[in-house]
């Protein structure tokens, strides 16, 4: 079902894709409509037990297609460093697959302190303040991750 890395030479360690996936600052969430029309879009995120977790609006068109169909892909880039001369970009990326389901009412505050943690630690108890006035008005979305691979260049 899933392929195998084309450039198995640039394939990172479990230790550094976790790495990458729990310091990067966002990553792009791929869906495809109804329609079989895809659409990324940026998302902050975060990594936890294997899977993906990220806060949502309550509506819009990344809900509308997670409704129609719940087969994700989901991409992180990062230390982006450009070579002009070689014609060439050195990077560290993440590519997952999987299936998309909100999270349930019980677990949504956990996901929301995890979040709170990675981008706002140094301002938690405004943070929780903040999700009390606001977490209802917010989904949370796990990526059960079916299969995931890392590649950098060494």
């Amino acid at each position: 079902m899933f392929r195998e890395m084309r450039r198995s030479d640039k394939m990172l360690t479990n230790e550094e894709m976790t790495d990458i996936m729990n310091t990067a600052e966002y990553g792009i969430l791929s869906t495809v409509g109804e329609d079989g029309v895809p659409y990324g879009v940026p998302v902050n995120f975060i990594f936890d037990g294997g899977n993906i977790y990220f806060h949502s609006a309550l509506t819009g068109h990344k809900l509308d297609n997670i409704q129609s169909n719940n087969k994700v892909s989901f991409c992180v880039v990062k230390d982006v460093e450009l070579i002009p001369d070689d014609f060439n970009t050195k990077f560290k990326s993440v590519i997952a697959f999987g299936d998309i389901k909100e999270v349930a009412a019980e677990r949504k505050q956990e996901i929301y302190v995890l979040i709170l943690k990675k981008f706002s630690n140094d301002y938690m108890e405004a943070g929780m303040e903040y999700i009390k006035k606001a977490g209802e008005q917010a989904k949370v979305y796990e990526i059960e991750v079916k299969h995931i691979t890392a590649k950098g260049k060494k």
